[in-house]
Order: structure tokens, then C-alpha cells, then sequence
């Protein structure tokens, strides 16, 4: 009988561990989130006796939330924490070798990127480092520069983490690949969701798995935010292990995305999607967009260029993270193959690969203006390979920026004065 306890305390806890299940991909554990009464002797979530929101009994946040605002619940768990934890995205501070600017580098190198090097970054260079979710007791606050989206309507005094991910998980993935969110109001049956969607299980007939990240589907609304989506979430695979440096011991990490992630994100930037563009013609943004498929000319581009002065890779070496693509698949199975974060796949793409948002951007955060992947300066190396200081960030800053590459120790990343990887596509330089 205790030999069976034990074991049962080790799955539970180990369980518990993992980067999906809580959420499980669908709605969590309702306490996790909210509070019935506040009450003390729950020890559900809070060991010791207290209560399990800001010390007062019987007193909540808004919707009875664990928090004054919605991020700051999500904050709770996927805040500050110590070591190297897959669902930890605000670290600041926790691991430094340097400072820089107002706070300490994050120890954190999740592919969204970090939310703190919002607070990390040196602000006097302009330039916004990512989405500033609305969390004060963690130190996030409105951007004053923005009044909504770019390139949308939806509202600067809204953003918070429940603006892209839906908490309760309504969105899923069926066992043939459709993504559906049941109308609990119409009554009928739907597929239940049994786990996560983001790390590419395929379910069994009858049964879901959740939306990538849990993120808002067709219909999903904001609270308070007068948006309305109206795109699903994109197909995309993230290994289970993805919290690493890209200098850890495997090489990079490689999230395989499939399709739909641009239209996902004209939820909210509906003016910044553009599936073409015409080389002379005014009024276009960069084309990115299921649509916005890669010419022979620039995948033949991707595949030779590896750093500055280096276009000897192949269509079989050449992916870099720095710079991802869309495969333009649904295909789970296929996103399965390409996905991981030791030894990942390095196929690069064909001309069914396109563009898509994060082929330049970080998700929640980067060291750099306006939440790219890498700098637009226009060398970021010195003549041997070795970050040099530049834009208020020193070489510790620099290497953290790149997730850990491209110190004279690491210089194969990058290029004897390498220009900025706008070239991987278009070799400029």
C-alpha cells in the first residue's frame, strides 16, 4: 500500500512538473485561477495555512481571480521562478552575469522570448521589445506609446496574457486535423479534450486535443477588448524541451510551424498581414501569409547562406531559429518530424514555405526594437566574431540576446563582421 502511495505521489508530482498539465490543453483546475471565498486552510495551491490571494480572507480580484488583473494571475505560476522552468516566461534577475540598463538579463530562453526584457532593455533607444501585457504587480504596465494594436483596433489598456491565450481553453484539434470551438450554449455533443496541442499529439477518434498554446480561436473575445477573432490558432509543433540556450548541448531549438500563424495574429493586426508584394509599389508591408509562399530565388537563398561570407549550406543544414518560416502544412505528423530540441531537424525550406510574422518576431519579448529576433544593426559582431557593446547592450547582453550565440567562443553563428540576418533570405550584405 505505500509502495503504491509513493508511486502515485511521484506521477502526481511529476505530472504537476510538466509545461502542459495543468492546462492540459483545455480548461484548467478552476482554483488554480480563481478564489471561491479566499479562504484560509485551502492548501489546494498554497501549503501553510493562507490565504491564497494577497493575505485578506474573503477578499478577490475581479471575476474572483487570484489577482487584480488577469495577467497577473498567469504571473502567479509562469513568473518569476528559479531554475530553468518550460513555463516560466518573467525572469528577470533570477540568473545574472550582467546588468543591463534598468535590471538584470533573464534567465529564461523560451522561443516567445522573455516578457522582462521589456524591463531589461536600455529604453532611451526607442523602440518597443514587446507586448506589454498589463500586470503592475509584477512591474508590467501600458505601453504609453501605443493606443491600440498596430495595425488593428484592439485596445493598449487591455493587453494581457487572456488577450492571445484563452484560459479556458475552448479551442481544439480533432483526430482529422480540424480545429472546431464547441457552442456550449446550442447544446450537442463535442469532441473532449485529453491533452495538449501544442507539442504534437494526434488524438483518437472521438476525442481533441487543445489549440497551440491554448491560444483564442474563430469567435474568441477578449473581455473588454471590442475584438473579435475570427482565425483559428496556427498549426504548429514546440518540442516538450524547449527552455534551453541555442548553445546547449544538441544544438538549437526548432518549433515547426505549419501554417496560419500570420492570420492568427490579424486578430489583432489585421493591416500588417500582406500575402505579396510588388518590388516599386507603394503602400505594401512585408509580405507575411500563408500565401506569401517563397520564390525559388530567396529559398535558394536561405538554404546557402550561413553567416556573412558564408553561403556553403544546403537544403538539408541550413535551418536557423533565428529565422523560421511556415512549412505550409497541417500535417501534425510531418511538424513532428521537424520539431525538437536536441539534434532537431535542419531542413530548409522549399517554395511551399512562406513568410510569417515570426520569421522576424519573438511572440512575447526580445532584447531588440519592436520584438524581432535579432538585431537590424548593421554589423552585430566585431572583425573576429565577438558581440561588440552597441545599443546600450554589452557583450553578456548581446550573447543572452542571441540565446547564447555568437561570442568569440560560439563564432561559427555568426560571421567576421556579420551583417543582420535580413540576409538569410535576401544575402545583401
Amino acid at each position: 500500500m505505500t509502495i503504491m502511495l509513493v508511486a502515485i505521489a511521484l506521477v502526481t508530482f511529476g505530472l504537476y512538473g510538466s509545461s502542459f498539465a495543468f492546462h492540459d490543453g483545455g480548461a484548467a483546475r478552476c482554483e488554480g485561477c480563481h478564489t471561491m471565498h479566499n479562504s484560509l486552510n485551502n492548501t489546494t495551491f498554497n501549503q501553510g495555512n493562507a490565504a491564497k490571494w494577497n493575505g485578506t480572507q474573503f477578499q478577490a480580484g475581479p471575476y474572483l481571480l487570484q489577482g487584480d488583473t488577469a495577467s497577473e494571475v498567469c504571473l502567479n505560476c509562469h513568473g518569476v521562478g528559479t531554475g530553468s522552468s518550460s513555463y516560466h516566461v518573467s525572469t528577470e534577475g533570477v540568473v545574472a552575469t550582467s546588468t543591463i540598463g534598468n535590471g538584470a538579463l533573464p534567465n529564461q530562453y523560451t522561443p516567445g522570448g522573455d516578457f522582462s526584457w521589456i524591463k531589461t532593455t536600455v529604453n532611451s533607444i526607442g523602440g518597443t521589445w514587446g507586448h506589454s501585457i498589463i500586470a503592475p504587480t509584477f512591474g508590467y504596465n501600458q505601453d504609453p506609446r501605443l493606443v491600440t494594436s498596430p495595425g488593428g483596433s484592439f485596445p493598449a489598456n487591455q493587453l494581457g496574457c487572456q488577450s492571445c491565450h484563452n484560459p479556458h481553453g475552448s479551442t481544439r484539434r480533432d483526430s482529422a486535423g480540424a480545429q472546431t470551438t464547441p457552442d456550449v450554449t446550442a447544446g450537442g455533443t463535442y469532441d473532449p479534450i485529453i491533452a495538449s496541442g501544442s507539442t504534437g499529439t494526434i488524438p483518437a477518434a472521438g476525442e481533441a486535443v487543445g489549440a497551440y498554446r491554448i491560444l483564442g480561436g474563430d469567435g474568441y473575445a477578449p473581455r473588454n477588448s471590442g475584438v473579435t477573432f475570427n482565425a483559428n490558432p496556427p498549426y504548429a509543433v514546440a518540442p516538450s524541451s524547449y527552455n534551453r540556450t541555442d548553445t546547449a548541448p544538441g544544438g538549437q531549438t526548432r518549433v515547426a510551424y505549419g501554417s496560419g500563424m500570420s492570420e492568427w495574429c490579424g486578430n489583432c493586426h489585421t493591416g500588417l498581414v500582406e500575402d505579396a508584394y510588388v518590388s516599386g509599389v507603394a503602400g505594401h508591408t512585408h509580405p507575411a501569409a500563408n500565401a506569401a509562399k517563397l520564390t525559388a530565388t530567396i529559398a535558394a537563398n536561405y538554404n546557402a547562406y550561413v553567416k556573412t561570407g558564408d553561403l556553403t549550406g544546403t537544403s538539408a543544414n541550413s535551418y536557423n531559429n533565428l529565422v523560421p518560416y511556415e512549412e505550409g502544412t497541417t500535417d501534425i505528423a510531418t511538424l513532428v518530424g521537424h520539431a525538437g530540441s536536441s539534434n532537431a531537424s535542419l531542413a530548409g525550406p522549399s517554395t511551399a514555405s512562406n513568410v510569417q510574422c515570426l520569421s522576424c518576431h519573438r511572440v512575447h519579448a526580445s532584447a531588440f526594437a519592436s520584438m524581432t529576433r535579432y538585431g537590424v544593426d548593421s554589423l552585430v559582431t566585431d572583425e573576429v566574431g565577438a558581440f561588440e557593446p552597441r545599443s546600450g547592450f554589452n557583450a553578456d547582453g548581446q550573447k543572452a540576446a542571441y540565446y547564447g550565440r555568437g561570442d568569440s567562443t560560439n563564432g561559427a553563428f555568426f560571421g567576421d563582421a556579420q551583417r543582420a540576418l535580413c540576409n538569410k533570405c535576401h544575402v545583401k550584405d
